[in-house]
């Protein structure tokens, strides 16, 4: 099955569409949090989706949140079964239940922070392009003479804008980012992002996978505290590679959707609008998502 849009017929309110995500309210405190099958590249949105994936991804961050919560509260609400917290109409229903099984979350609603809070383990991606051309990541200078994805000497934060479906995130220097949400919780931010990403790449290690960058999203609740929201540490937001054949010089074998920007970028295809992926491409990323949710949970993924 391939979810690419749901329709709870008016049983909740439809409050956002993300890249991936649909929102409903549920109270005017809990929000249900449904992960699509649709996958973005680029920050376009393909025509058709990846049979699934919203439930890998909705695993994934389970197991993460689980694994973090010693370091941060997050935004999920303990229920037994998050059908007893919605209309019953919605349990009910077999085809409204197609829709949430595996792929859905009970989270509260906090103010969610204007920022895309990234943290770059290694030298990849935009970060490269950039330092390529001017030395720099987010406008910051680095280490003279740093190959393709190899470390850096130290994880560092590299925040960007959060766009708005179909607006593309913008790369902003930290200097931006306390401008944004102000100076003290900036750095706040910085700190527990680097704890986080710290506390996940150790242990991904174990199971041989290096995460290179990942990118986290927060709110705040009414004390001002930092909230850990959204979704984390999935293919989606992360670059994951395999460590036993990683090599620094050269670009990855990667478990995420490196795979298909490289198809997108290999047909000229970046950031063009109502792409249709062949079925080569869903099957493989797929593949990709599976084994890195293998890898990492140690549990084996079925459908």
């Amino acid at each position: 099955m391939t979810l690419t849009t749901t329709d709870l017929k008016g049983h909740l309110k439809r409050i956002a569409v993300g890249k991936v995500r649909e929102l409903y309210e549920v109270s005017p405190n809990t929000l249900l949090f449904v992960a699509t099958d649709r996958i973005s590249a680029y920050d376009v949105t393909m025509e058709n989706g990846v049979p699934n994936k919203g439930k890998i991804l909705t695993k994934m961050s389970l197991f993460w949140f689980k694994h973090l919560s010693g370091l941060t509260k997050n935004h999920l609400v303990p229920v037994d079964g998050i059908y007893s917290a919605l209309p019953a109409a919605i349990g009910e229903d077999p085809a409204l239940r197609a829709q949430l099984d595996g792929r859905s979350l009970l989270v509260h609603k906090y103010k969610i922070l204007p920022l895309e809070v990234i943290v770059r383990g290694y030298i990849t991606g935009s970060a490269w392009s950039e330092y390529q051309k001017s030395g720099t990541v987010h406008g910051m200078k680095v280490r003279e003479g740093m190959c393709e994805s190899e470390a850096f000497d130290e994880p560092i934060y590299t925040p960007s804008t959060k766009a708005e479906q179909g607006e593309h995130d913008e790369n902003i220097h930290p200097d931006r980012a306390a401008e944004i949400v102000g100076a003290e919780m900036a750095a706040r931010l910085e700190k527990l992002a680097i704890e986080l990403y710290k506390a996940a790449r150790d242990y991904a290690l174990t199971r041989g996978i290096i995460i290179a960058d990942t990118k986290f999203e927060f709110g705040v609740d009414e004390n001002n505290n930092i909230v850990l929201v959204d979704e984390v540490l999935t293919p989606d937001s992360s670059r994951f590679w395999r460590k036993d054949t990683y090599k620094v010089g050269q670009g990855q074998d990667s478990y995420d959707k490196q795979f298909l920007r490289n198809w997108l970028t290999d047909n000229k295809l970046k950031a063009v609008p109502n792409v249709a992926m062949p079925q080569e491409i869903v099957d493989q990323t797929k593949a990709k998502y599976v084994e890195a949710y293998e890898a990492l949970t140690g549990n084996k993924w079925v459908d």
